[in-house]
């Protein structure tokens, strides 16, 4: 028993510094036994959510459900216009409603006005000196103005000359249909037309204009004006310039054949000294064609002239 008794004590005493290493470190629980993943119930057919195209539903998460109510974009109503401003809570309502009327003005509301000399040109052929001009001016808003054409042309008396005084609307953002009566005013027979046209900018920039005049005589003509402006820089610009005038019927009192009875050609080239000011040169080719040239080759006249042009363009 002494022998069993010492050996014990020996054992008890080698044990300690062991067991001092691993006071204040609890020992890690014992792992769980592994158990199968719990499976969830599936939903009743009646509680579950309607799936959605190209939309991943979890469980616990409902799709959302397309709204009844909802437009195509645009299609909804205008909102209503505001009537409590914040500002009038601090300064004067009166003083504030003129403001917001002088800015509805300035953004939209304003009359505006313009007058653009397109040519205003001295044409030089066969050692004579000729004049040109084209050039409008107009009052009005965005959408509805007053327009005054004019043009005309001459050598030694004035050839031919016209007046049009024309309402205008904007039919697209690019484009005017107009509607009024012209007035011609040169030497020999005259006429006085109803006249209905267009005018605007095409695609790629291409300024066109076009109209139908119907004469107190019942006669039909019209006329089809383009131009490009081709910038080489900010200050040089190149202009192409075609224009035709057709006439539905012969009219020898005014040496006019029926179809197309002219076409002009032009090239003019001007330098902007500043937007509103730009001198040019250029060059010009007018040919009579059809019935139009038979008239003139009979009465002795030249049926093409081809000119050289120097003159102005400018608005204010």
């Amino acid at each position: 028993m002494n022998a069993l008794a010492t050996l014990t004590a020996v054992l008890a005493v080698s044990a300690t510094p062991a067991l001092a290493q691993h006071q204040g470190h609890p020992m890690p629980p014992a792992e769980p036994p592994a158990t199968s993943a719990p499976t969830a119930a599936p939903a009743p057919a009646s509680e579950a959510p309607p799936a959605q195209e190209g939309m991943a539903t979890m469980p616990g998460m409902e799709a959302p459900t397309p709204d009844a109510t909802d437009e195509e974009p645009g299609s909804e109503p205008a909102p209503p216009v505001p009537t409590d401003f914040a500002a009038d809570r601090i300064f004067d309502p009166a003083v504030m409603a003129r403001a917001r009327a002088g800015l509805h003005k300035e953004h939209g509301g304003s009359i505006n006005s313009k007058v653009m000399i397109s040519l205003g040109e001295l044409q030089i052929r066969d050692g004579e000196t000729g004049y040109r001009w084209e050039g409008e001016a107009w009052v009005g808003g965005d959408i509805n103005r007053f327009v005054v054409k004019t043009e005309g042309e001459g050598a030694d008396a004035l050839e031919g000359a016209e007046v049009q005084a024309l309402y205008s609307r904007a039919i697209s953002p690019f484009f005017d249909l107009q509607a009024g009566v012209r007035q011609d005013f040169q030497s020999g027979p005259k006429r006085t037309y109803a006249t209905v046209g267009f005018e605007g900018v095409a695609p790629y920039w291409f300024d066109t204009s076009g109209s139908l005049f119907l004469s107190n005589k019942g006669e039909v003509f019209g006329r089809v004006e383009g131009t490009y402006d081709l910038r080489l820089t900010q200050r040089w610009i190149l202009q192409p310039r075609i224009e035709a005038k057709l006439s539905g019927q012969d009219v020898p009192e005014l040496a006019l054949g029926s179809g197309v009875s002219n076409i002009e050609l032009g090239l003019r080239l001007r330098f902007e000294i500043k937007r509103e000011f730009a001198p040019y040169v250029g060059v010009s080719l007018d040919r009579k064609v059809g019935g139009t040239a038979d008239y003139a080759r009979t009465a002795g006249n030249e049926v093409e002239a081809t000119s050289a042009v120097i003159g102005v363009r400018a608005w204010f």
